[in-house]
C-alpha cells in the first residue's frame, strides 16, 4: 500500500473524467437535435454534410429562377395572346374592307381601325410588354437561366423579335384603303397569325420542359435534404441510450473514485496496529 501515489484513484479519475466527457457530449446533441455538435465528432461526415448543404441551398435558389422564367414566359404569353386577339381582329378588317359594296369612304374609316391596332402592336412590342423593367418580344438579349446547382447546368432561350418576325411585320406594316390591297392583308394577317402562334408554341414547349426541370430538382432537393439530415442530425433513440449509460457510468465513477480516495486511509490502521 503506497501513501503519495495512489494508481487506484488516479485510474478511476480517468476513467470517471472520460464519463462525463461522454455525458457532456450526449446532452450537447440530445440538447441541439444535432449528430455533428464539433468536427472532431465526425469529420468526414462533417464534410460530406456540408457540400449537401450547398448543394441543397444552390438547388433551391435554381429552382427560383426557374420560377421566374416561367413567369416570365406567362407573361410573355399573355402578351402574344393579346397580339393574337388584335391581328385577329386585322384579318377580320381586311376581309371586310374586300367587299364590293363598301364605298371608298368605308374601307378610310376601316383602314383607321386597321392601322390604329397595327400601332397598337408596336406599342406592346417595344414599350408595354415588359418584366422586371425589360422589354420581352423585341429581340434585345439571349436569356439565360442558371436551373440547376452546378456549373453548366444552364436553360438558355433565344430571344425573338415580333416586329421581326416577316409575316407579322408585313401585316403591321399594310394599309387597306383599297381592295387590292385588303386583299394582301387578308393573306398578310392571316400568315402573321399563324407565325405568331409558332412563336408561341414554342414557348409553351419551353415552359413545358421548365416545369419537368423543376420538378426534377424539387425531388433531387428533397432527396439530397434527407441525406444531409441521416448524416448531421443526431438520431434521439440512439442518443438517449448512450446518454443514460453514460449517466450511470458517471455516478458508478463519483462512488468508486470516493472509494479509492479511501483506501490510504487503511495505512493508518497498521500505522496504529
Amino acid at each position: 500500500m503506497r501513501i503519495y501515489t495512489n494508481a487506484s484513484a488516479f485510474s478511476v479519475w480517468k476513467n470517471y473524467n472520460k464519463s462525463v466527457g461522454s455525458l457532456s457530449k450526449s446532452m450537447q446533441k440530445l440538447s441541439s437535435g444535432l449528430g455533428i455538435v464539433r468536427p472532431s465528432d465526425d469529420p468526414a461526415g462533417l464534410a460530406i454534410s456540408e457540400k449537401f448543404r450547398s448543394q441543397i441551398k444552390n438547388s433551391a435558389m435554381a429552382a427560383h429562377n426557374i420560377e421566374n422564367k416561367v413567369s416570365w414566359i406567362q407573361t410573355a404569353d399573355a402578351w402574344l395572346q393579346t397580339i393574337h386577339d388584335i391581328m385577329g381582329r386585322m384579318s377580320e378588317l381586311a376581309i371586310e374592307a374586300r367587299d364590293g359594296t363598301k364605298t371608298a369612304a368605308d374601307r378610310d374609316n376601316l383602314d383607321l381601325e386597321f392601322n390604329g391596332l397595327a400601332q397598337e402592336i408596336t406599342q406592346i412590342v417595344t414599350n408595354r410588354a415588359k418584366y422586371n423593367t425589360q422589354t420581352m418580344l423585341n429581340g434585345n438579349n439571349d436569356l439565360v437561366v442558371q436551373v440547376g446547382p452546378d456549373a453548366g447546368q444552364t436553360f438558355t432561350e433565344t430571344a425573338f423579335d415580333v416586329d421581326g418576325e416577316a409575316a407579322i411585320a408585313a401585316a403591321i406594316a399594310g394599309h387597306i384603303s383599297t381592295e387590292v390591297l385588303a386583299s394582301n392583308m387578308i393573306s398578310a394577317t392571316n400568315a402573321g397569325v399563324i407565325e405568331l402562334a409558332n412563336i408561341r408554341a414554342t414557348l409553351g414547349a419551353e415552359e413545358s420542359r421548365l416545369e419537368h426541370t423543376l420538378e426534377g430538382l424539387r425531388s433531387y432537393e428533397e432527396n439530397i435534404t434527407a441525406s444531409e439530415s441521416r448524416i448531421r442530425n443526431v438520431d434521439v433513440a440512439k442518443e438517449t441510450a448512450n446518454f443514460s449509460k453514460n449517466q450511470i457510468l458517471v455516478q458508478a465513477g463519483t462512488a468508486m473514485l470516493a472509494q479509492a480516495n479511501s483506501m490510504p486511509q487503511n495505512v493508518l490502521a497498521l500505522i496504529n496496529g
